[in-house]
């Protein structure tokens, strides 16, 4: 009688074979446990293969339990799908989650802006019908992962090219934030936004204030209903939207002891903003620093106190022609064009009046710190932008003199 043929023991771990024909491998690890294959094998020498890689890595001592080896495998999934992230999807939500130095979500003219450069192409809006896209149309499809210095190198250099150099410099600061969040979030080791300047607009154009005499034409010239509009902004430094917002609870009006209007105080606290595709809205101003209280004397401030004259709480002081609603830049823009024509500076904005309120307050002696109180600024930066030389050099000049003569 033939003598039954015995099986082989494995030399480590164990191998069966099922009843479907397939292969099953199992060892006992360091830590004392069986530990079964994750799956099944179609032949016997692959079973025998993964056991030889389990003897190897006891060996070496570079063993972990497969509970353990999971975990880390799924993690390293994980950052790959994180890295895999487009910056576009990962700006979104930046944007969602964002806010500022005091915990404040991030304004709705901002999130409008930053929503704008990271807009893809082939969305079309009112002023890009064609769809080409925000300044980081060719960003935004880019993978974390992938982008790099070089890449970002290509991309502002083209976009600098357009002549769009404010813009460009914005869009490069945003993506440079952005990118600086997945670093501190593990995604990247390290921001591809390395462009020393990059965030810097250098257009060499350069916002001119109008001086003294031309000031007073454009008062003289703009339409009665505006002339108030034009003297907050000139005096008082407020923005387009903060005093288009203005009403008459706004305003403390104080006179002397002869009864004449001597100071407006005006409290800053709200703007106006139209949004794409929403109605004209107020909200509150751009940062804490731009909630303030702004005094304005002389004749500004009788001027101011007369356009006030009969209006009471919510009633705006600035309207448009139906004498309820907020006045749009727009229908403004006709009667400013005109005044700044019969100036003979068609050049000024009416931004530039900020300007001008800027470099005044400046020249009567006030701190960095009082204009930047008086501007509403919340950096020096933003401050000194404001803050021309005007016609200070000639009054130190004659200062200079005068000590020399005595």
């Amino acid at each position: 009688m033939a003598e039954k043929k015995r099986k082989l023991r494995e030399k480590f771990g164990r191998v069966r074979k099922r009843s479907n024909g397939r292969y099953t491998a199992g060892y006992v690890g360091p830590d004392g446990e069986l530990h079964w294959a994750p799956a099944t094998f179609a032949a016997i020498t692959e079973a025998r293969h993964w056991l030889a890689e389990r003897q190897g890595e006891i060996a070496k001592e570079t063993w972990q339990p497969p509970a353990v080896r999971e975990a880390q495998a799924e993690r390293a999934a994980a950052e790959a799908a994180r890295r895999d992230t487009t910056l576009g999807d990962y700006a979104a939500k930046w944007i969602e989650t964002r806010t500022n130095s005091r915990g404040e979500p991030l304004r709705p003219r901002t999130v409008e802006n930053y929503e704008g450069y990271l807009r893809p192409a082939g969305v079309a809006t009112e002023k890009d019908k064609a769809g080409t896209g925000g300044p980081l149309a060719e960003m935004v499809v880019r993978k974390l992962g992938e982008i790099t210095p070089e890449m970002v190198r290509d991309w502002r250099a083209a976009q600098i090219e357009t002549g769009r150099v404010s813009q460009t410099s914005r869009a490069y600061d945003l993506m440079k934030s952005v990118l600086k969040t997945a670093v501190d979030d593990g995604i990247i080791e390290k921001n591809p936004c390395q462009i020393r300047g990059g965030s810097t607009a250098a257009t060499g154009k350069k916002v001119e204030p109008p001086t003294d005499a031309e000031l007073a034409v454009i008062l003289s010239s703009i339409d009665k209903r505006y002339k108030a509009l034009v003297v907050i902004a000139a005096s008082g430094g407020l923005r387009f939207g903060e005093a288009t917002e203005l009403r008459a609870k706004d305003l403390s009006i104080e006179s002397d002891k002869a009864g004449e209007v001597d100071c407006v105080r005006i409290s800053v606290s709200r703007q106006v903003i139209k949004l794409v595709g929403r109605e004209r809205d107020a909200f509150a101003v751009k940062t804490l620093a731009s909630v303030r209280t702004v005094a304005v004397f002389g004749e500004a401030a009788r001027i101011i106190a007369e356009q006030a004259r009969g209006r009471i709480g919510n009633a705006l002081l600035t309207t448009n022609h139906d004498g309820t609603s907020w006045l749009p830049q727009s229908a403004f823009w006709r009667h400013w064009h005109k005044a700044v024509v019969a100036a003979e500076r068609p050049d000024l904005p009416f931004h530039g009046l900020r300007h001008f309120a800027g470099t005044r307050y400046a020249q009567t002696g006030a701190t960095l710190k009082e204009t930047m109180d008086r501007l509403g600024h919340s950096s020096v930066k933003a401050a000194m932008r404001y803050q021309a030389s005007g016609n200070r050099d000639d009054e130190l000049a004659r200062r200079m003199a005068q000590q020399r003569a005595s």
